[in-house]
């Protein structure tokens, strides 16, 4: 079976309702998917990094759990893991903010082994970060060598839409190297302040990566491929939180993918028939996740 190695912070996320806080769960927009991915049994090996804390501990354990390979997590021991509180509003949408106290050395790891149709997930202000910018590209390139699916979500919030500018660059290179990029209509706002998917292919993804899935809550999902276009619908829901939406919806395509045996080369070429059962599993986790203040698939 193909593997998938993601790479991505780790956060504790406190969340708020009315502002009380309701749950505490473990959490980071790649490691929401990797958990997923893990509960369904696919081999996942999780590149990040945490504090030698309590904290960090109890979140090691947790990827244990659920099935993650662990060998690629860095526990530092000069400060602390990352917390991330989330605000739910009224739409049970959630406003961040982080606290975070990383060492001046960062991702001291090996990286795990990586083959050919292996999918690369990366995503977020991590796959940005200018302190780890040169380790990321990296594993990019030897994910490219090795012949790996690259899965690309930006990702990217409100808190860093004054450094849209800023991390164009590599932003632009993340996109070169993705086969596929997935990015929510919020995320192509604050860094294009752009809301038509055609556009943003036609203008802004198609030159770097043939395939873009443009997510847009209960408007439903684009899809753009070299074989053409396709629209789904949302499940009609009443959201009990909408965190890790995004991110499970990363997990049902690359699940889709694995589960359809689909290779890297094939991917320009696949009939949007088989994207349909693709995009099918991706609906399917993020509305469950939807369902529950966990940032995963239940268990």
């Amino acid at each position: 079976m193909q593997k998938v190695i993601g790479i991505g912070e780790t956060v504790y996320d406190i969340v708020f309702k009315n502002g009380v806080p309701t749950k505490g769960v473990p959490g980071g927009s790649v490691f929401n998917a990797m958990i997923t991915l893990g509960r369904l049994g696919v081999p996942a090996h999780f590149i990040s990094e945490v504090g030698n804390d309590a904290v960090g501990k109890s979140i090691v354990e947790f990827m244990k759990e659920n099935g993650l390979d662990t060998k690629s997590v860095d526990m530092f021991c000069d400060g602390q893991t990352a917390l991330s509180l989330a605000f739910l509003n009224e739409n049970n949408d959630a406003q961040y903010t982080f606290y975070t106290n990383y060492p001046d050395t960062r991702l001291s790891v090996v990286w795990p082994r990586i083959d050919p149709n292996d999918v690369f997930l990366l995503g977020s202000f991590y796959a940005l970060n200018p302190d780890i910018r040169p380790k990321v590209l990296e594993f990019l390139e030897y994910a490219r060598e090795r012949e790996s699916i690259i899965y690309y979500d930006p990702n990217f919030r409100k808190a860093h839409a004054d450094k849209a500018i800023q991390m164009m660059p590599s932003l632009l290179e993340n996109f070169e190297y993705a086969d596929i990029v997935r990015g929510s209509s919020e995320d192509f706002f604050y860094l294009f302040n752009e809301r038509d998917a055609e556009k943003i292919y036609r203008d802004r993804i198609k030159f770097y990566c043939p395939i873009f899935i443009y997510t847009a809550a209960a408007d439903g999902v684009e899809l753009f491929t070299p074989q053409g276009h396709r629209h789904y619908d949302s499940a009609k829901i009443t959201p009990v939180s909408t965190i890790g939406a995004g991110d499970n919806f990363n997990a049902g395509v690359i699940y889709g993918i694995i589960k359809e045996g689909v290779s890297r080369s094939e991917l320009t070429s696949l009939p949007l028939e088989r994207w349909d059962k693709i995009i099918a599993y991706a609906l399917d986790f993020s509305t469950q996740v939807c369902m529950s203040y966990e940032n995963y698939i239940s268990l």
